[in-house]
């Protein structure tokens, strides 16, 4: 692991190992080979049970899969990495990792991305695990439950999507190790930019790489960082389960890294710009940003992130507004798209309630305060003054 500044460590994480003749490239090469032939059959063996390094299978690893699992893993300061195909299948192995197997129990953030509370309130279910959703940011809910439930594992987002809650990240590893539980984290709005919590304690961090880590809408893939034996026990189940991150994925993933930090720093910028003109426009009922100094963890988003910022993503409520009301304020934008992703260089606008969180029943939306006026914004790194502009211009003829 890199003792570099984050900044230097983007640039330079997951640098190639090849050595061509004595002379290295300075990008990583793209292995797009699936099977790999040894030198001696001895050393295919070894690699199959596990006592070396070394390639034999597309499924069991390739380099360049390798060097972007090696970049991940120096930036969260943790011992091993594990890519995969999307977020959702790193996110499903890391909770079979933490220990979801029939009959034993989660205890889950309520406000977590719907994808992911969709996956433990049903095909988890489905498989004998229980899963007790409660409010993180609440500390007497959050230890009835670890006490009562002994839990697998808790299951938290560094910045919660899309209401932004911040999560007291060494808090909740310190209650969720005192009755043995593991602490699962999606790092994905956050980022290692912005705080480490394999730091903090977390057991599991969880990305999204095709959000913020690769940055450019043109990538779908996964990473698990933790301890070399977590990541082994990861990676044995992966060569079961096939979730694997493709190389061209994982090439594509990892040249994002090189621009992380400066990509980044200008999100924070332009979100903090954006939050506070949001917060005084007449339209908007509500705004979600760790930033503002009205958020209710904004002093511990201080703490926890420092001077970097507050990240990219806001979300905000256009006063008495309804699904048609906010189709067509997402319909009059122009620079600003209507996307269902986030984290890419351009600003992004998604409806909560009719794609990230469909899967929610509507009196559970309501009841974690996603509303039917609810925007979620991942705001990119064109001008601020630009993004304002469309916002301001998209509210006047819709809202």
């Amino acid at each position: 692991m890199s003792d570099r500044r984050f900044e230097t460590a983007a640039v330079h994480a997951g640098a190639t190992e090849d050595n061509l003749s004595g002379f290295r490239p300075v990008a990583e090469p793209l292995h797009l080979a699936v099977s790999y032939v040894a030198d001696e059959m001895a050393m295919a063996d070894a690699v199959f049970a596990g006592e070396r390094d070394g390639y034999v299978y597309g499924r069991y690893g390739n380099p360049t899969v390798r060097a972007f699992e090696r970049a991940m893993a120096d930036l969260e300061r943790g011992e091993d990495a594990i890519a995969f195909g999307s977020g959702m299948a790193a996110v499903h192995a890391a909770l079979l990792g933490a220990g979801a197997w029939q009959g034993r129990t989660l205890v889950s953030a309520g406000d977590v991305y719907g994808a992911t509370y969709a996956l433990q309130q049903s095909l988890l279910t489905e498989q004998g695990v229980r899963t007790v959703f409660v409010d993180s940011a609440d500390r007497d809910q959050v230890e009835q439950a670890l006490e009562r439930e002994h839990p697998a594992a808790l299951v938290c987002e560094t910045i919660s999507n899309p209401l932004l809650k911040v999560a007291d990240l060494g808090w909740l590893a310190e209650a969720a190790h005192a009755v043995g539980a593991a602490l699962v984290v999606d790092h994905t709005f956050a980022t290692p930019y912005l705080a480490r919590p394999l730091e903090l304690g977390a057991d599991y961090v969880v990305h999204s790489a095709t959000k913020y880590i690769a940055g450019h809408d043109d990538v779908m893939a996964g990473v698990v960082v933790g301890s070399a034996e977590r990541m082994d026990d990861l990676r044995q189940r992966q060569k079961l389960l096939g979730a694997n991150c493709g190389p061209q994925q994982a090439w594509l993933a990892l040249r994002g890294i090189r621009t992380l930090a400066l990509r980044m720093a200008q999100h924070c910028a332009n979100a903090s710009r954006v939050s506070e003109w949001l917060a005084q426009h007449g339209p908007v009922a509500s705004i979600n940003y760790p930033g503002l100094p009205g958020h209710p963890q904004h002093d511990l988003a201080k703490r926890l992130f420092g001077a970097r910022g507050f990240g990219g993503m806001i979300s905000f409520e256009l006063r008495g507004a309804d699904k048609l009301a906010v189709f067509r304020f997402m319909d009059a934008l122009r620079l600003v798209q209507p996307a269902t992703t986030l984290g890419d260089v351009f600003s992004l606008v998604l409806y909560p309630a009719h794609s990230s969180h469909r899967a929610l029943p509507p009196e559970t939306r309501r009841a974690l305060g996603i509303s039917d006026g609810l925007v979620r914004m991942s705001v990119g790194i064109e001008h601020a003054d630009d993004i304002i502009a469309d916002l301001e211009r998209a509210m006047r003829g819709a809202v």
